[in-house]
């Protein structure tokens, strides 16, 4: 029998390193292939890009290609990068959202993009360095389970994964700690064993989005306004809603004599809400564009009875679960109801931090993902 050709989208960094080399020990003809998504900037820029945008990641990876003995290639794409992230992020960020892009990223570019690409050359798989484990359930679908090792699980990043993704996905570092990798590239000798994980937003390497977003909007910028309470009270003036988001302290500028957060941005009317330490909780959000991963759909009998306002305690329906909504949330207990044909509502046994729109929530049962979605308010 053929061996099953697997292509493996290798960043530069240590993960997607070993997974090639994993793969290949459990005899998978593996080809290693970096993904060109900056776009046009000077050779200069690019070095300093870093991650896993920039020329050092195509040189690490193509040094560990040639170490392990597999072919290497590199793949443009820049369109998509461009159209599916960069765009994405902007427009997000000019509505009064916070997006993450690193979600559209994985699912529109590292897995649409590159698995219909691959299998246009007779893979049978992709495979990345992610921290998660794919599993096949009683039935019969494709989902993620939560990495070996909780402080790297990568699982919410990747939740918008659909099934034919999923099933032509191989995760082979999921079972092992980032030591245990590390450890077993420093046995077999490879550059990246040491390499420092990136930390920011590949295409905004200096961490400024604010500046980010007026090089790339241009006019269409909001400009300065104000900041207001709730009732709309104004208390000074901002530098524009592409600098804030939701719990956000620092950079305020306001003297009140205690210390105020963000609890709402207003595209609408260009206003920061500002609100004390317990506005930024809350025990409630509602999400759309749900992708369900565990479960086909949202199991009948869990529609909302309720109307808007009803207590939590009155709740006798839903489906708990714990949800995350943010990539460093640890999770929470929460019920969640379905609201609409692609919108569901969470009721949390406890209040939550900063919910902030455009942030996704993912929902798990069993450190498995049932789904998740977009949050919107």
């Amino acid at each position: 029998m053929a061996k099953k050709k697997v292509v493996v989208g290798m960043s530069g960094g240590v993960d997607s390193s070993v997974a090639a080399y994993l793969l290949k020990e459990q005899g998978y003809e593996v080809i290693g292939v970096t993904m060109q998504v900056w776009q046009e900037e000077t050779e200069r820029d690019q070095e300093e890009n870093g991650g896993c945008c920039g020329l050092s990641a195509v040189e690490d990876a193509r040094r560990v290609a040639a170490a392990l003995e597999i072919p290497y290639y590199v793949m443009n794409f820049r369109q998509e990068f461009k159209t599916r992230v960069m765009d994405y992020f902007v427009e997000e960020y000019l509505k009064g959202r916070t997006p993450n892009p690193c979600i559209a990223c994985n699912r529109y570019v590292k897995w649409e993009s590159l698995l219909e690409r691959s299998r246009m050359i007779g893979a049978d798989y992709i495979a990345t360095g992610h921290y998660a484990r794919i599993v096949k359930l009683p039935n019969g679908r494709y989902a993620l389970k939560k990495s070996a090792t909780a402080a790297k699980d990568q699982t919410y990043a990747l939740y918008s994964l659909t099934q034919f993704q999923l099933e032509h996905t191989l995760m082979p570092v999921g079972p092992y700690t980032k030591e245990e990798i590390r450890s077993l590239a420093e046995r077999i000798g490879l550059r990246t064993a040491g390499k420092a994980d990136s930390q920011e937003i590949c295409f905004i390497p200096d961490n400024d989005y604010a500046a980010f977003i007026d090089r790339e909007a241009g006019e269409r910028v909001p400009p300065t306004g104000n900041f207001v309470t709730a009732d709309g009270q104004v208390l000074g003036r901002h530098k524009g809603i592409t600098h804030y988001t939701i719990g956000q302290r620092k950079k305020l500028n306001l003297a009140m004599g205690h210390p105020v957060f963000v609890t709402e941005l207003r595209p609408e009317t260009n206003e920061v809400v500002i609100g004390k330490a317990e506005d930024v909780f809350t025990d409630r959000l509602v999400a759309r564009d749900l992708n369900w991963m565990a479960v086909e759909e949202f199991p009948e009998g869990m529609a909302a009875d309720c109307q808007k306002g009803t207590a939590l305690g009155q709740h006798s329906q839903g489906m708990e679960v714990i949800a995350k909504i943010r990539y460093g949330h640890a999770g929470a207990p929460c019920r969640i109801f379905k609201t609409g044909a692609d919108q569901v509502e969470c009721y949390f046994d406890e209040p939550v931090r900063a919910v902030t729109p455009g942030q996704a929530v993912v929902f798990y049962r069993d450190d498995v993902v049932l789904g998740g979605g977009t949050i919107c308010r």
